[in-house]
């Protein structure tokens, strides 16, 4: 999709069935939104605002979440393969799964919720130059 929704307010939104992939969302307010089955794939989701969100059968595989604000947010049949969730937070995070981590992307400053464990990867992973 592409689109350009730089700093956008969309909080409290329903997205349902949408074709969000690729979308530029930095720094976007997002927060209290519900995305069911939505597609959200490399998506530029950097530093937004996400929290409180629903995310039902959502794909975030390869998105761009780093410094993102994930804390509360309810994760059901999310996909996060490949995500990037350097410095997100994800505290209080619902629903998250230690296999979902797993497959995302993450370091030492990203915000785990209790009971989640920080992936032997994202130890050995080395922060840019």
């Amino acid at each position: 999709m592409g689109a350009q929704l730089l700093r956008a307010n969309l909080s409290g939104v329903l997205f349902f069935n949408a074709d969000l992939s690729g979308a530029a969302l930095l720094h976007a307010d997002l927060s209290g939104a519900a995305f069911m089955d939505t597609n959200l794939s490399d998506a530029l989701l950097s530093k937004a605002d996400l929290s409180n969100t629903h995310l039902f059968d959502t794909d975030l595989s390869r998105a761009d979440l780093r410094d993102a604000d994930l804390s509360a947010a309810w994760f059901h049949d999310t996909d996060l393969f490949g995500a990037e969730l350097q410095g997100a937070n994800l505290s209080r995070a619902k629903g998250l799964t230690q296999e979902q981590l797993n497959m995302a992307k993450g370091d030492k400053m990203t915000k785990l919720p209790k009971g989640l464990q920080r992936p032997a990867a994202w130890l050995a992973a080395r922060d840019p130059l």
